[in-house]
């Protein structure tokens, strides 16, 4: 068909994620490893408006709509670069986790600064 597999784009907003998180000075594998914290994909939804192409150039916008508890929402928007085109968005809601899967309070150190996203969002 020319157009861009439609379960690709829920890759896209994982690597929009954790490149807002890297670029937030969050480094998701130590956070992992030092504080046994996970952040647990609970549900995803995606809207796709226009398809993308193969060897378009995107843009994945990335922001973090709420957090409350152990939950933390994500909102996503995929972009064509030569047009600045709305391809899809979606959002993931996040439930924070142990490494044995049970439901944890996100570290403050983490959680502080997320709060600071949410209210500028």
């Amino acid at each position: 068909m020319g157009v861009v597999y439609h379960a690709n784009y829920l890759v896209w907003f994982e690597i929009g994620r954790t490149t807002f998180l890297r670029e937030l000075g969050f480094n998701y594998k130590q956070m992992e490893q030092e504080d046994g914290c996970l952040i647990a994909v609970a549900e995803a939804s995606a809207r796709y408006r226009l398809p993308a192409r193969y060897d378009d150039e995107l843009s994945i916008r990335t922001q973090m709509t709420a957090m409350r508890g152990s939950v933390i929402k994500f909102a996503y928007q995929i972009v064509r670069l030569a047009d600045e085109q709305l391809l899809a968005e979606g959002e993931t809601t996040h439930v924070v986790v142990s490494s044995d899967m049970k439901k944890m309070i996100l570290p403050e150190k983490y959680a502080a600064s997320f709060r600071e996203l949410v209210e500028k969002a």
